[in-house]
């Protein structure tokens, strides 16, 4: 796949045994970043989308002309304390600690379909945390779209068995 080979791999970050993804160079490259955002643009146009949901911080860089492309919406889910509205939240366990993230209650109204979308699923807490969230407010998530999947690290798996679809533009074996 053409965006993979535009994916720099860090090893040993953030930690010993850890191949860290960076989509930095793809997000830099015009044709990495013009071929990431049409090829999700080709694959959700035409679906029932009313809202893009992205997960702080480099669901945005994706999620908003994702979302200004399909005409639609764009909805930010943020760490705790970052939003100034009313907000509902959802902690959760990750790899390495605990961290919460939140939305605004008014983000989505009941019904409305959402694509949520990330960089990358590893373990899949984050993008579960924040499906809870939208379906917390009313939300009915349509798809998980990432632009890279780590399939071994088991994140897919985690949200398919929560009744999920979920898409990624390029895998990575191995963590």
């Amino acid at each position: 796949m053409p965006i993979k080979s535009r994916i720099r791999t860090i090893p040993h970050y953030p930690k010993e045994g850890i191949m860290f993804r960076d989509i930095t160079t793809l997000l830099k490259d015009p044709i990495g970043l013009r071929i990431t955002i049409h090829e999700l643009v080709n694959r959700y146009t035409g679906m029932q989308i009313d809202k893009v949901a992205g997960i702080e911080a480099r669901g945005f860089i994706v999620g908003t002309p994702l979302a200004y492309l399909l005409g639609v919406g764009f909805v930010p889910v943020r760490k705790k304390g970052k939003l100034p509205a009313e907000t509902v939240d959802h902690e959760y366990e990750l790899e390495y600690g605990a961290d919460c993230i939140e939305i605004h209650t008014d983000a989505i109204q009941p019904g409305e379909k959402v694509l949520l979308v990330d960089d990358l699923i590893a373990t899949g807490g984050t993008a579960e945390a924040a499906c809870s969230l939208i379906s917390k407010i009313g939300g009915e998530i349509v798809e998980c779209a990432f632009v890279i999947d780590l399939p071994d690290v088991g994140g897919r798996k985690r949200l398919e068995d929560k009744g999920h679809k979920v898409f990624a533009l390029a895998e990575f074996e191995g963590d």
